[in-house]
Parts: C-alpha cells; structure tokens; sequence
C-alpha cells in the first residue's frame, strides 16, 4: 500500500499553527495535480492519505460507472480510518465512447492511447465524492468533452520521449506539452487536469467544510 504522505501544514501570519475552521480536510489521493489544483482555489489539505486500490475495472463497466465507483471507494477506504475529518476523493477516467483508456505506465500503452485518440472526440470523466465527519457523503460525475488534432507519427514519437505521458489517464497531460493537440474542449478544463474544482468545492462548501483563512 502506499505510504500516506503528509501535507504542508497550514499557519497563520504570525508563523503559528492555524485553528481549523472545521475539522480537517485529507485528500485520499497522492496525486500532485490534485493538490496543485485544490492550492489554486485557496484550500490546503490536512493531510493526504491515498486509497491505493485497485483500479482496474469491473468487467462491461461503463467509464462512467468505473469514475464513481472508484471515487466512492476510495472515499469509503480512507474515512473508515480517518474518523473525525472530511475525505475528499476523486477518479479521472478517460473514454472513447464505452471505451475506458487505461492510465499510461509504460510507452507502449501511451502510444496505443495517442493513436486511438488522433483526430477524435473524447471524453474526460471526472468523479469526486466528499464524506464528513458525521458520515454524510456527497459526490458529483463531472463529464468534459475533449477534441484531439490529428497527430503525426513525428509527434507522438516526440511526446513519447518527453516521458510526459506517464501515469497519465488516456497517455497525455493537457497542462502540458500535449496543450499542444488540444484545440477545443467543452466543459471543465480543470477536470482534465484531474479535479472539477467548481464542484470540487461545491462539495465541500455543502458539507459544512470550512477552510482556514
């Protein structure tokens, strides 16, 4: 299991510990993005705690099924041993169709994704489920639609040795150099990234989560 991994702790202006505005918040992922992005829009994490299940999916489960459920159980995981804090969870599918591409961990898996995606339509998949201390959950299936160029033999190869691709869902990162193949999309940019964080915080807000100033 993956080892839990602590976040930057929170102070006040004078250098000491902040007072919690509620009770703490731990992200069940170990995912930098996740964090990065919860950072952009002022809330600081307690702590991150990541589920480390399995994800492979369920046979003829559908992508957005698979985004749920794998948001929920990483969820359900992380509150049975974090009583008395809000776990904020999330999945990121990538779909063409009822197609669920895998996470990219070696280049011959990013190759097989980039040229099923060339010149295609697909779709990013994001759910996000919020459990409080009292055991009240919340969760919301976000769904962007992400247009992809065509892509020439020269530049797959090119993204591929950027190693930018791994541990990616669907083999590329939209914030990075695969920026590049985007031209359009049709919804939450930041869900492509990894986390809705208008729902995201939507969530946390309906919870009663209150983060520190």
């Amino acid at each position: 299991m993956a080892a839990r991994t602590r976040a930057p702790s929170r102070t006040t202006r004078e250098g000491e510990p902040a007072c919690a505005g509620s009770a703490p918040l731990v992200l069940a992922s170990a995912s930098p993005r996740r964090l990065s992005l919860l950072y952009q829009i002022g809330i600081a994490p307690d702590d991150l705690d990541p589920a480390a299940l399995d994800e492979t999916p369920l046979k003829s489960e559908l992508p957005r099924d698979h985004a749920r459920r794998l948001a929920r159980a990483k969820a359900e995981a992380v509150a049975a041993r974090r009583p008395g804090a809000f776990v904020l969870a999330a999945d990121t599918v990538v779909a063409l169709g009822r197609r669920i591409l895998p996470k990219a961990e070696d280049e011959a898996t990013a190759r097989r994704c980039l040229e099923l995606l060339s010149g295609r339509r697909h779709s990013v998949l994001g759910g996000v489920e919020v459990i409080a201390p009292d055991g009240r959950a919340a969760r919301r299936l976000v769904t962007t639609a992400v247009k992809m160029k065509r892509l020439t033999a020269a530049e797959i190869d090119a993204y591929l040795a950027s190693g930018e691709w791994h541990d990616k869902a669907g083999g590329y990162a939209i914030q990075g150099r695969a920026a590049a193949f985007i031209p359009a999309i049709t919804g939450s940019y930041s869900n492509v990234v990894g986390l809705p964080l208008a729902e995201t915080a939507a969530l946390l807000t309906g919870l009663g989560y209150r983060p520190s100033a």
